[in-house]
């Protein structure tokens, strides 16, 4: 379990959450929400083979989302994670389809800024801008505790190497085994990921600084 103490160690040794959004989404993260895919789908009204083809299998591409009454949406792709890889790291009873709905039913963020920028940095990420919102971890956590799970590993990466992970993966704040990751990994890597189930409606309140960013590098710094 996470004691008061490990989690204001916790807090102090990671003050701010990174998340990394589609270029240009901030002013519609600031209006509606930060969205997992589910919440996206849920709002743009997709159904059916459409919806199970987004949400329940992998995603080489990023999918547009189109609605009359709504801004334009992207939802990311999943190029650091496939079939086979999961396969390799999911123990038999699950299969890839639920690993990828258990992820787009988060949203994620990384407790430290050099895993954002090996993120920014990956594939053809690199050569694209990214608008990166940096967030109060307190203030968000003593918001959404009862709704936030503790990671100790990148959950949505199987490249190079599939590590294993299975439905104990990701734990609630009180039952993450803190002591026993403190005692083998430094400060900042005792965590790896925060995730908030479905939504954070409310992010504007928990955000810092927005900065629009490209292979690492901030180009701008955008308005509130």
């Amino acid at each position: 379990m996470v004691t008061e103490s490990e989690l204001e160690e916790l807090l102090s040794d990671c003050p701010t959450l990174y998340h990394m959004a589609e270029d240009g989404s901030w002013p519609s993260i600031r209006d509606k929400g930060l969205l997992s895919t589910t919440a996206l789908l849920d709002l743009y009204g997709v159904q059916g083979e459409a919806r199970q083809q987004i949400e329940a299998q992998r995603r080489p591409a990023g999918v547009l989302l189109e609605h009359t009454t709504l801004p334009h949406a992207v939802i990311r792709d999943q190029l650091p994670m496939d079939d086979r890889g999961l396969r390799r790291c999911l123990p038999a009873h699950i299969e890839p389809t639920d690993w990828y709905r258990l992820l787009n039913g988060k949203v994620f963020f990384w407790f430290t800024k050099p895993r954002l920028i090996t993120l920014l940095r990956a594939g053809t990420y690199r050569t694209r801008s990214h608008d990166v919102l940096e967030v109060s971890a307190r203030k968000l956590v003593e918001k959404h505790y009862p709704h936030i799970w503790f990671c100790p590993m990148n959950s949505g990466c199987t490249k190079p190497w599939p590590h294993a992970r299975d439905e104990n993966t990701f734990r609630r704040i009180p039952e993450y085994s803190y002591a026993e990751i403190r005692r083998r990994r430094k400060r900042g890597e005792r965590v790896v990921e925060l995730a908030v189930d479905y939504s954070v409606p409310d992010i504007a309140d928990f955000v810092t600084r927005v900065v629009r960013m490209q292979a690492g590098q901030e180009i701008a710094t955008l308005p509130p």
